[in-house]
């Protein structure tokens, strides 16, 4: 079992280094999302001053998603006083569920904006075959870093790789 184990944790890193690597040098591409008020704004506007974002796709009936939110949120204002870091958590929920995506935010304490994407317009623009997925985007608007699903310490090596972008840094997985 063991074995097992060690060889899916080994195609996991191998996996999430490809994707990385695949998705170095993209800009975010423009779709209409709407903020949980209703209003509509295009992706290709998210920007930062400079400073590196977090692009994190989720739902609400995500329980991983949640549970990565939340860990972030965790330390959310230390990772911003570091590297000036943005999240931008968009939700996939489609117009049935889309009027718990406020009240979920809320109740969870998440300090970050919130978009959503009913259509799915953007998820499909970013290649997002499932939830939850993050992306880092650098400073000059560049998809730099991603990760697909989500265990308990994964934000680690989330904030390692925000730390480098901040830096002007390479990173990898």
């Amino acid at each position: 079992m063991k074995k097992v184990i060690i060889g899916i944790t080994i195609l996991c890193a191998f996996m999430n280094s490809v994707i990385a690597q695949n998705s170095e040098g993209r800009t975010i591409p423009s779709a209409d999302v709407k903020t949980v008020e209703g209003k509509t704004v295009n992706t290709s506007k998210f920007a930062n001053d400079g400073k590196p974002m977090i692009i994190s796709f989720w739902a609400t009936w995500c329980k991983p998603c949640k549970k990565e939110l939340d860990a972030i949120s965790e330390n959310f204002e230390q990772w911003q006083k570091e590297t000036g870091v943005k999240l931008i958590a968009i939700s996939i929920d489609d117009s049935r569920s889309s009027g718990k995506v406020g009240t979920d935010a809320k109740s969870h304490g998440w300090d970050y904006e919130v978009y959503i994407d009913e259509n799915q317009d953007f998820k499909r623009a970013m290649n997002v075959n499932n939830v939850p997925h993050a992306f880092i985007i650098n400073g000059k608007g560049e998809i730099v870093w991603q990760h697909n699903s989500y265990a308990e310490g994964d934000e680690d090596l989330m904030y390692e790789a925000l730390k480098k972008v901040a830096k002007g840094e390479k990173v990898s997985e």
